[in-house]
C-alpha cells in the first residue's frame, strides 16, 4: 500500500465542454469526486492523500472562472469541514501565499487547519495556489536567511526547509483525463514516485478508479535507481 497517494485532479472543463456546459460546471461536479476519493483513501488505508486544485499557473485563466473556484473551494471547506474532522483527518494547505486570494478562504482554510490539528487519522494536502519551483526557491531563500553554509547542505537539510518538512516522499501520483505531465506539482516530494495515467475525466473518477491505481501500483517493482534481489534464483533487472 502506498503511504503516501497525490492526485492531479485533471479534466475538470473537457469534461462541461463535452456536455456542451460552462467549465465552471465541471469544477463543481469534481466535489462528488473530491469527497469519494479522500473516503477510498482513507478506507484502503492510505496514510497522506494530496490534491493538486489550484496551482500558481492557474491565475492566467479567465479571471471569471477563478473567481468561481474561489467561491467553490471555500464554500467546499465550510460544507465539509465537519466530516473531515469527524474522519479524523488532518488537513493542511499548502500555498495560499497570493495576496490575490479572497482573505475569506484564507481564514477559512486556516480555521480548517486549526479544527483538525490534532487529529491522527490521514493527513490531507490541499495544493492551493501552489507551484513546485515556487517551493524550492522558498527553501533555498530560507537556507541562505538561517545562516546555513553551502557545504553542509545536503538533501536532508534542504528538505527541512520546505513547506510541511514531515509529508513524506509522495509513492503513487495519479493524473486523471490521460494527460501525462508533472504541471508543476510537487517536484521534491515526487523524485522517484510511480505514475499513473488514468484517460477517466477527474469529475467521474470515483473509489473504483482509486483502488484500481493502488491496485497498479502494487503491481510495480521500485528499484529507486538499484538492482532488486534475486528472486527463484534469477537475477532481476
Amino acid at each position: 500500500m502506498p503511504r503516501h497517494v497525490a492526485c492531479v485532479m485533471d479534466g475538470n472543463g473537457r469534461w462541461a465542454v463535452q456536455r456542451s456546459l460552462p467549465r465552471t460546471s465541471g469544477h463543481r461536479a469534481a466535489e462528488t469526486t473530491v469527497i469519494d476519493v479522500i473516503e477510498a483513501a482513507r478506507a484502503a488505508g492510505v496514510e497522506w492523500l494530496s490534491l493538486y486544485a489550484f496551482s500558481t499557473e492557474n491565475w492566467n485563466r479567465p479571471s471569471a472562472e477563478v473567481d468561481y473556484v474561489m467561491r467553490l473551494v471555500r464554500g467546499v471547506v465550510r460544507k465539509h469541514a465537519p466530516l473531515l474532522h469527524a474522519r479524523g483527518i488532518r488537513c493542511r494547505f499548502l500555498g495560499l501565499s497570493d495576496p490575490r486570494i479572497p482573505p475569506g478562504l484564507v481564514r477559512d482554510a486556516a480555521d480548517l487547519m486549526t479544527l483538525t490539528g490534532d487529529n491522527r487519522g490521514m493527513t490531507l494536502t490541499v495544493a492551493f495556489d501552489h507551484g513546485g519551483r515556487g517551493d524550492i526557491v522558498a527553501a533555498a531563500r530560507s537556507l541562505i536567511r538561517a545562516g546555513v553554509a553551502a557545504e553542509t547542505v545536503d538533501e536532508r537539510s534542504f528538505a527541512a526547509h520546505l513547506p510541511f518538512p514531515d509529508t513524506p516522499d509522495v509513492d503513487l501520483v495519479i493524473r486523471t483525463s490521460g494527460e501525462q505531465r508533472i504541471s508543476n506539482f510537487m517536484l521534491w516530494q515526487v523524485a522517484y514516485a510511480e505514475w499513473v495515467f488514468p484517460t477517466v475525466l477527474w469529475p467521474d473518477f470515483r473509489a473504483p478508479h482509486f483502488l484500481e491505481c493502488l491496485h497498479t501500483y502494487r503491481q510495480r517493482d521500485r528499484r529507486f535507481g538499484g538492482v532488486l534481489p534475486e528472486r527463484n534464483g534469477d537475477p532481476r533487472s
